[in-house]
């Protein structure tokens, strides 16, 4: 499992904006930016869509006024449906990022397996990444939700 100090392995990421499909690679979306990533086992979840990607909404401006270029949330999705989700949401100020395959998740060491519930699936966190550094890193326990919330990233800040 990635750890704090080290720098982010490379890794495609996809993001559906109104402009079409773009692919983005981790060391240039990360390099010279200071970003909050948080991870979600699934897009349109229970936890996810009450409470996690409500959070990071909720606190955008707060996140921006500490000085963050980036607030980004990943799951194993594909792009269409991380985008749907952020529209669902009213997510504008949040970069929805798809890892269709898991290979970003599985590089950094943080997928779980779900088995029928929906297979290959990214544990639930949240980091902070400066220049493409890992900063911090907050993993939740399985089940749980309190270290990747929005509030305890930005105290972290």
């Amino acid at each position: 499992m990635i750890e704090q100090g080290q720098n982010l392995p490379d890794g495609l990421l996809s993001h559906l904006t109104k402009d079409g499909m773009n692919e983005h690679q981790t060391s240039e979306l990360f390099k010279d930016k200071k970003v909050v990533l948080f991870a979600v086992p699934g897009a349109f979840t229970p936890t996810c869509s009450a409470a996690h990607l409500p959070g990071y909404i909720t606190l955008a401006d707060e996140f921006q006024a500490k000085g963050v270029d980036v607030i980004a949330c990943v799951s194993v999705n594909d792009a269409f449906v991380m985008k749907a989700w952020g529209d669902s949401q009213n997510a504008e100020h949040i970069m929805m990022l798809a890892d269709g395959d898991g290979s970003f998740t599985k590089a950094i060491g943080l997928e779980m397996e779900t088995g029928s519930f929906g297979g290959l699936r990214s544990k639930r966190y949240a980091m902070i990444i400066e220049n493409g550094v890992v900063t911090k890193l907050n993993v939740e326990a399985p089940k749980e939700f309190e270290v990747s919330k929005a509030e305890v990233m930005l105290k972290a800040l």
